[in-house]
């Protein structure tokens, strides 16, 4: 039984895994951070509170903290955009790249111009309807 734990342990996707979470964690508390301390009291000052993550409003003596909830909304916001300008960004023109570069390999089969079947394209004749097929008359399956 250890010996199966330690095998599913030590496979390749399970430690990627576990080091992008801790990567993400303290990517997540340096972004709340930035947040905490930077953005938000510059947010507060341009209204006119000096804490922002203080703010906070009390409904029939229950205070709601809706300050400490803008502070959590804008780190989610820079998080997930930094996650699209370092991450996603950059692996979609990749692949757009990668895509762009490949050429379409050749066709291996024709159509029949008679009964419109899918054959090969040396064929002469159509295997489904027999119809002679030469080549001035081979129309490329898409």
């Amino acid at each position: 039984m250890f010996q199966g734990f330690k095998k599913f342990i030590f496979r390749g996707n399970v430690v990627d895994l576990a080091v992008a979470v801790v990567i993400g964690a303290a990517f997540g508390a340096v972004i709340t951070a930035l947040v905490t301390n930077i953005f938000t009291p510059l947010i507060a000052a341009i209204g006119g509170k000096p804490d922002f993550s203080n703010l906070s409003v009390t409904i029939n003596n229950s205070k709601i903290m809706y300050g400490a909830f803008l502070n959590a909304l804008i780190s989610f916001l820079l998080i997930a955009l930094a996650v699209y300008i370092f991450v996603v960004a950059p692996l979609n023109a990749y692949s757009e790249r990668k895509r762009r570069g490949q050429v379409p390999p050749d066709p291996t089969t024709r159509k029949c111009p008679e009964c419109l079947s899918e054959i090969p394209i040396a064929a002469r004749r159509c295997a489904f309807c027999t119809a002679p097929v030469d080549a001035s008359s081979v129309q490329r399956a898409s």
